[in-house]
């Protein structure tokens, strides 16, 4: 009985020490648990923490990307540039005596073939022939001596007031005896409506000596001949030769150095060049005519300062279509002469002018 008690309460103490033991590992475990929770905790803290100051840095650099916006927005928008202007297909205004432009389409000169240019040149000149058909020189002249003193006299002033003008002029002298043997002071009266009349005056009395003494009272028909004259140029001699004797010449005056640059044919700006430049470009058969169709277009239509672009009928040719008015309506308004339903230049104007509408000008004080 003793032994199996004995046996018992060794047991007995055995199982109490195992719990005992079990007890204080379940004690430190919980413990070490107790410890690694805050631990684990503040690792958590710490996340949150990074997150917020990741968020910070986010922040910083959105107000960066605020700030380079900011600073980027001064930049103002810059307005589109103005299209340039398109010539229409066809003239876009139905202006009296103007004959619509056929259809075509713009053409641009930049990178012009030289074969280009030519049937260009030669396109805008037939147009204008249809526009013109009536062109002619606008000094009223009787003989090639009336016409070389007109010339001469035409410049600096418009050929209306020198159409005025020499009515009185040739009925005092008639011919080149008479003008070199006249007293300056009285041609001087008669020439004073046309500007510059005394200087005006020593070149016409002088011509007319020159025609007396050198070519017996006759107008020379030969350019090197009438450049020799006092007061006469290149452009004066081609007038005469063209007009008075038939011969072909370019006349290169203000209205045509101005249309043949718009129009690119060249670029030069030396008339003697010009006339080399343009006459290359069309058969020397058509100078004189080429020479009334663009002087004409050039007082009537393609003015220097305002140029009624609206109203043009070679504006689908032309390269600097826009550069004056393009509206219809305005730049019918801008016509001058018959195509404006004004009287033209000359007192006594060609058949063929008066019969396409054109009316004669009014002498000098009338109106």
């Amino acid at each position: 009985m003793k032994k199996s008690s004995a046996s018992k309460e060794t047991a007995a103490s055995r199982k109490a020490a195992a719990g005992e033991k079990t007890a204080a590992k379940e004690a430190e475990g919980k413990k070490a648990e107790g410890k690694k929770t805050p631990a684990k905790k503040a690792a958590a803290a710490k996340t949150p923490a990074k997150e917020a100051a990741a968020g910070k840095t986010v922040a910083k650099e959105t107000v960066a990307g605020r700030t380079v916006a900011k600073k980027a927005a001064p930049l103002k928008r810059q307005a589109p540039a103005k299209k340039p202007a398109v010539a229409p297909k066809k003239a876009a205004a139905a202006v009296k005596g103007v004959a619509p432009a056929k259809t075509v389409a713009p053409t641009s000169p930049r990178g012009e073939s030289r074969t280009a240019l030519v049937r260009r040149a030669r396109r805008i000149d037939r147009e204008l022939a249809e526009v013109y058909p009536y062109a002619h020189p606008e000094l009223d002249f009787e003989n090639p001596f009336q016409l070389v003193v007109a010339t001469v006299l035409s410049a600096q002033t418009t050929d209306l007031r020198v159409n005025q003008t020499t009515p009185a002029l040739f009925a005092k002298y008639p011919t080149p005896e008479d003008l070199a043997a006249a007293v300056p002071e009285e041609v001087e009266e008669i020439l004073r409506p046309t500007g510059f009349f005394r200087a005006k005056t020593r070149s016409v009395i002088g011509l007319s000596k020159a025609l007396t003494e050198d070519f017996g009272g006759e107008v020379p028909g030969r350019l090197e001949d009438l450049v020799k004259l006092p007061g006469v140029g290149r452009k004066t001699a081609f007038v005469v030769l063209g007009n008075a004797f038939g011969r072909p010449g370019i006349t290169v005056d203000t209205h045509f150095q101005r249309l043949v640059r718009r129009w690119r044919w060249t670029e030069e700006t030396d008339p003697d060049k010009i006339e080399a430049a343009v006459g290359a470009l069309f058969p020397k058969s058509d100078w004189t005519d080429l020479s009334h169709h663009v002087i004409w277009h050039g007082r009537r239509i393609c003015h220097a300062r305002k140029p009624a672009c609206g109203a043009c009928p070679i504006a689908p040719l032309c390269p600097a279509y826009g550069e004056g008015e393009t509206d219809p309506e305005k730049a019918k308004k801008l016509l001058k002469y018959e195509k404006g339903g004004f009287p033209g230049q000359r007192l006594k104007p060609p058949r063929a002018y008066l019969d396409a509408g054109g009316k004669p000008a009014l002498p000098l004080g009338a109106g």
